[in-house]
């Protein structure tokens, strides 16, 4: 029995010194992540607080999870990548009973040797001072009993809640308590948030003069058909159905009554702002990490233009991607990845990846890898054997020249749909030109989805989609999908074409960051004759 005792006393001993060694040594410093919180104070409104969870834990089946993912804003402005845990930020300094003053909180999840020698080491408080500079860390059970006073804040910021997490039995502190004791200190029950087009459509209601709301009527009107979740709103279905001054001056006075009654200092929306733009506008630290994110991505497609044949699955090129970037020190994909042969590519986010053979068709493949949190987004469209067709080459060349077109329209100061109107207009322009549509203004599916994104922790970015400014990052990425069963000549079925690269703004003009990787269908079809490292590697049947 002593034997036993002090075999797992050696475990917990084993499990409490033993941290994984030999990391990369580029991962965000905590100086970045103290100026990103520095930054986030500066611009909150006065007296307000933000208060920030970790990402949950997700149930992948049975007692399997998927691997974890940290939420972006809580790494933004932590580096912390272990659930479970809470980031307080005030606008002004704090004073605790002591007479000690702080304007920051951070709460982790607790050292526990057992827990650690299946899942892993734990910063704890010490790791979190340290290795992250949170001078003001504890244990998350400590939230639980916190002594803010949250209700002497103007607001306090939070993003609203998805509730997409378990209650652990074995965790007294985890997401799940923690956000419940959260609710409980800030009286959240008592919260009735609207949506943000029930907002707008109050706010036009009550800032609207009497003589001028059947303009506003009108306009609801036609709101309601786009949002008929709206209709359940009395106030606005009476409002937009209203003939007359009179109903409309007292139903704007219920608006304000109800805003009255509903006034609390819970703000669910602002924080979403504030970050998107501090995020919008990347740092030399963060340029760093995402072009090498970019860069990888690049290389993997060339190694695939190398190793494609028309006897590929679309698995099997997913997996050539997908081990360049493991080899080059990628931790994730940044999004599910897209490998699409011949009609496949028309399904925009098509992540099967089923199909066996990709034959002599075109293969669209939009992947990205994910560095330190950073995350690509490069597509390209090759042909499987090398050679693009007639009709393929017709398709891809419009596409390539939307895409110049949009890269030249991403300039500082120009708006954010400058390169989506550029390369709308290229695209229309070569589909009537091959008769593919009958006019230039024809509406048309050929090109469903806007050329541009902002790119960085997310791979859809936040930002405010404003005019473009330098250090922004976005893709450029046009296209064209033709399906089986489409409304022109059979010889275009079953063509999809996107073209997607990461477009540094800078002061000097656009700089392609994939630009590595081969866009012009003459590029592409002249690295494909390359012999490729993967030619000899040939696994053993297993039928």
């Amino acid at each position: 029995m002593k034997t036993f005792i002090l075999s797992i006393f050696s475990i917990f001993i084993f499990s409490e010194i033993v941290a994984q060694t030999d990391l990369p040594t580029d991962y965000l410093s905590k100086e970045f992540h103290r100026n990103r919180r520095e930054a986030l104070r500066a611009s909150m409104p006065e007296n307000s607080v933000a208060v920030f969870f970790a990402n949950p834990v997700r149930n992948r089946a049975n007692d399997v999870d998927y691997v974890y993912h940290q939420e972006p804003n809580f790494y933004y402005l932590t580096g912390y990548k272990e659930p479970h845990a809470v980031l307080v930020v005030f606008s002004t300094d704090q004073t605790d009973k002591e007479g000690n003053t702080y304007n920051e909180l951070m709460y982790v999840q607790e050292k526990n040797p057992m827990a650690e020698m299946w899942t892993g080491h734990r910063l704890g408080i010490e790791g979190a001072k340290n290795q992250l500079g949170l001078e003001n860390a504890y244990n998350g059970k400590e939230f639980l009993e916190n002594n803010i006073d949250f209700s002497k804040f103007d607001k306090i910021m939070f993003e609203n809640f998805n509730d997409d997490y378990r209650n652990s039995s074995r965790n007294k502190a985890d997401l799940h308590d923690l956000v419940q004791s959260f609710k409980s200190q800030i009286n959240f029950e008592t919260f009735k948030p609207s949506s943000q087009m029930q907002e707008r459509a109050y706010q036009m209601i009550k800032s609207t003069e009497i003589e001028n709301s059947a303009n506003v009527a009108q306009t609801l009107g036609k709101v309601l058909e786009y949002y008929p979740d709206l209709k359940e709103d009395q106030i606005i279905s009476k409002y937009a159905a209203s003939d007359n001054d009179e109903l409309r001056r007292e139903l704007k006075q219920q608006v304000i009554k109800i805003e009255a009654e509903n006034q609390s200092n819970i703000d669910v929306r602002g924080l979403s702002t504030l970050m998107a733009q501090l995020r919008q506008i990347k740092t030399a630290e963060e340029l760093t990490l995402l072009t090498k994110a970019v860069r990888i991505s690049s290389m993997g497609q060339r190694e695939v233009m190398k190793a494609m044949h028309p006897g590929m699955s679309e698995l099997e090129v997913q997996g050539i991607h997908e081990y360049v970037y493991k080899k080059y020190g990628s931790e994730y994909e940044g999004y599910p990845s897209i490998v699409g042969a011949g009609n496949n590519g028309c399904v925009l986010h098509y992540i099967e990846n089923s199909k066996m053979h990709v034959e002599n068709e075109l293969v669209l493949m939009d992947l990205g890898a994910e560095y330190h949190g950073y995350s690509a987004d490069v597509t390209r469209t090759i042909p499987a054997n090398g050679k693009f067709s007639k009709e393929q080459k017709a398709i891809y060349d419009i596409v390539y020249e939307a895409q110049e077109a949009g890269i030249e329209a991403s300039v500082v100061g120009a708006s954010f749909q400058s390169p989506n109107i550029a390369t709308r207009q290229v695209v229309n322009e070569g589909l009537l030109k091959l008769g593919i549509i009958s006019s230039i203004d024809e509406i048309h599916s050929y090109y469903p989805h806007g050329s541009s994104h902002y790119l960085g922790l997310d791979v859809h970015d936040p930002g405010t989609y404003g005019n473009f400014e330098a250090n922004m990052v976005i893709t450029v990425e046009p296209g064209i999908y033709i399906p089986d069963g489409s409304p022109c000549d059979e010889k275009w079925w079953g063509i999809a074409v996107r073209i997607e690269d990461d477009i540094l703004i800078t002061e000097k003009g656009p700089v392609n960051l994939s630009g590595e990787a081969p866009r012009s269908s003459a590029e592409i079809e002249a690295l494909m004759k390359e012999s490729s490292a993967l030619d000899d590697f040939v696994l053993p049947k297993l039928d």
